[in-house]
């Protein structure tokens, strides 16, 4: 990894909107689910300093490596974490990180993790089929395609890449196993679709189903929105960047919930479900990058940003 190479090119998405999303306030406390190589962190860190502390977690131990040096100038007033960030709040607990002013989560892979091939997340260049965050993860995505079962495969093709030919390139996937690298998984869902061109590769939504499986991203999700709501303090506020349809309709559930005093079905007449909003929803519409932002940075072009503010609700 050339650590120099990672500084100069990664650029932060939805950068601008994003420090006004959070309403950063000097001497604040910012927690950044996904620092990533430290893009958000380090544009936190300025508008928070002096007197303000981030705690960054990220699974992936090479992208916190590029973020410790970008964030040296910080290193007193930051916290980085190499896990996970399912365990949000264990972490909080153990750093007494809590209550926290804004809570941001960028569900995007960095260029650090798409351009090594040997991480195996893409295609465009050859590599094992590894796709995990982390190395102490167990499941590679060479473990799924080799050893899962047909619906096995296929349930993951079709539940998280939401590719209607799922069926057909799992069958077709089994039939040419082992498959040992990314470009041969390719070309046997290009073979397999009969695809002979477009914007989109016939394969792009089967690695992002094994990418999503592998890491148990839309689980992990859902498990640490639910965390936020003990760690944000009063007016603290929860920024979400996802990039395609299944996490988006996670956090757009989530708030859509924890925004209602009620969430009894329709036909009950009298509340009993007892639940109390703890959210406002702060944007009714999608925020998305700028034309100018995805000409610059094309990886930009699928963010979708949702942002909610901590409330105190007396009912």
């Amino acid at each position: 990894m050339n650590l120099q190479m990672t500084l100069n090119y990664h650029i932060p998405v939805l950068l601008e909107e994003t420090k006004k999303a959070l309403d950063i306030q000097l001497g604040g406390r910012y927690i950044d689910c996904t620092v990533g190589t430290g893009g958000h962190s380090s544009a936190i860190l300025e508008a928070i300093s002096p007197g303000g502390q981030l705690l960054g977690l990220d699974a992936d131990p090479e992208a916190l490596t590029v973020a410790r040096e970008r964030l040296k100038a910080y290193k007193n007033s930051v916290i980085l974490v190499n896990k996970n960030f399912v365990h949000l709040e264990e972490i909080c607990r153990k750093y007494n990180f809590r209550p926290v002013n804004g809570i941001l989560f960028d569900l995007g892979l960095s260029s650090l993790q798409l351009d090594e091939s040997e991480r195996g997340f893409s295609f465009r260049t050859d590599g094992p089929l590894d796709m995990r965050f982390s190395p102490l993860q167990k499941i590679t995505a060479s473990d799924i395609v080799n050893n899962y079962s047909p619906a096995e495969l296929s349930r993951i093709i079709t539940d998280y890449g939401e590719d209607y030919r799922a069926q057909h390139i799992a069958y077709g996937i089994i039939r040419e196993r082992p498959v040992k690298s990314t470009r041969q998984l390719a070309e046997i869902i290009e073979h397999i679709t009969g695809s002979t061109g477009g914007r989109i590769h016939p394969a792009t939504k089967t690695f992002q189903a094994l990418r999503i499986a592998v890491n148990e991203e839309l689980t992990n999700l859902e498990n640490t929105l639910k965390q936020t709501t003990n760690l944000l303090g009063y007016g603290g506020r929860l920024v979400v960047i996802s990039y395609h349809s299944l996490e988006d309709r996670i956090v757009k559930n989530f708030l859509r919930r924890e925004s209602r005093n009620c969430i009894c079905p329709p036909f009950v007449i009298e509340c009993t479900c007892g639940h109390v909003a703890s959210f406002k929803i702060i944007n009714k519409e999608i925020i998305t990058p700028t034309a100018e932002e995805v000409y610059l940075n094309p990886r930009s072009r699928s963010a979708k940003m949702r942002i909610a503010q901590r409330i105190y609700n007396e009912n």
